[in-house]
């Protein structure tokens, strides 16, 4: 996912005329391929979501935008944008007057999610924002009023409840299949490489944190199903480290949750490791590599007998799944699975676990 470039980036209505300003500025036909305009393209969008438009049944691609003009030209001849469909970010609410434009993914740093999705919302148009959803509670809760006001939809875009193991060891976690959950563990991290956004706090929000560890922190809650209410964490940077000048490099965080259930968490930008293992009562199940574009990997012990579980290679891959769903949501009206209110229950977990690493102490999450 890291990319240098991607830096380049109604008082006084009648209930009925509150209704009608409350809709999307156009009706979607319900056989029509829904049309999603790509906001910064470096190497996540241009990598992984663009190319799996070809594998979507109801999403189509129809515009970019983007501050460099060579990525409009390339990238708009690869997949037949034409010259109209192609924005700057000086002319980004253009797309207000595009009805072709159905929802606007938005590919940025993360510092730049809010604005680019609350104004995506204000030109009318759904909105897929990348993780983490935005850097801050305040940012993530205006981008969510943006959308409400508006009536569009706000999903975030955590592809990994897309992918077949991963929702198959929901199923088994929640489900009971190896009995009751007493404890996850849940790893991420790569070694990153020097002079990236990601490295400056300004762009990024934060280190590690914000960018593979958040897969650990998602993992326990979709595990769980379940909000953690306690983290207590600890942050182990090497701060002579030149990448890590103003961000987070290793975060060691321990979630508790309501039923009982605690999640010990790693997120690094040093080490390299992929992985989360549910143990119960009766056995574990273990997900290595766990969150991968490709190449997942899953183990069950049950019965003092470990088996690896191979499924099938789904239709759609995460990728056109997720474009998918939103499209379908679009079109019935339905709530993504992953909307804001996701993203805002990680990053109030995110911020109390810097708060915890911060002043080295247990943090409440929803304490007054």
């Amino acid at each position: 996912m890291p990319d240098s470039n991607r830096r380049d980036m109604i008082g006084g209505l009648g209930v009925g005329l509150v209704a009608a300003a409350m809709m999307p500025r156009h009706a979607i036909a319900a056989d029509r391929r829904i049309g999603y305009a790509v906001v910064g393209l470096g190497s996540y969008a241009t990598r992984q979501i663009m190319p799996n438009f070809a594998g979507c049944d109801h999403a189509r691609l129809v515009a970019l935008v983007s501050g460099t003009p060579a990525k409009l030209d390339r990238y708009g001849a690869q997949y037949g944008i034409p010259a109209t469909h192609r924005y700057s970010y000086a002319d980004f609410d253009r797309i207000r007057d595009n009805p072709d434009i159905d929802v606007v993914y938005v590919v940025l740093p993360n510092a730049m999610h809010a604005e680019y999705s609350i104004r995506a919302a204000q030109a009318g148009k759904h909105v897929m924002c990348e993780k983490p959803m935005a850097i801050s509670v305040g940012e993530c809760e205006a981008m969510i009023a943006a959308c409400r006001k508006a009536g569009t939809r706000l999903m975030i875009g955590y592809r990994s409840r897309f992918e077949v193991h991963n929702r198959l060891a929901i199923d088994l976690a929640r489900g009971g299949h190896v009995g009751s959950t007493r404890l996850i563990t849940a790893e991420h991290g790569f070694p990153i490489r020097p002079d990236q956004w990601r490295l400056d706090r300004a762009l990024s929000g934060g280190g590690s944190m914000m960018d593979i560890g958040i897969y650990s922190l998602n993992a326990a809650r979709y595990l769980t199903g379940e909000e953690p209410v306690e983290v207590s964490a600890i942050d182990s940077t090497d701060r002579s480290d030149p990448r890590f000048r103003t961000v987070e490099d290793r975060i060691s965080f321990l979630l508790r949750f309501p039923s009982g259930i605690e999640a010990n968490c790693i997120s690094s930008y040093s080490s390299a490791h992929n992985a989360y293992r549910v143990i119960g009562t009766e056995g574990w199940i273990d997900m290595e590599p766990a969150t991968p574009y490709s190449g997942h990997a899953m183990r069950i012990r049950k019965q003092d007998a470990v088996m690896p579980r191979t499924l099938p290679v789904p239709a759609k891959n995460q990728f056109a799944a997720q474009l998918d769903h939103l499209a379908e949501c679009v079109v019935t009206g339905a709530t993504p699975i992953v909307p804001g209110e996701e993203g805002l229950a990680d990053m109030r977990v995110i911020e109390a676990i810097y708060g915890s690493a911060a002043e080295r102490r247990h943090v409440r999450i929803g304490a007054a």
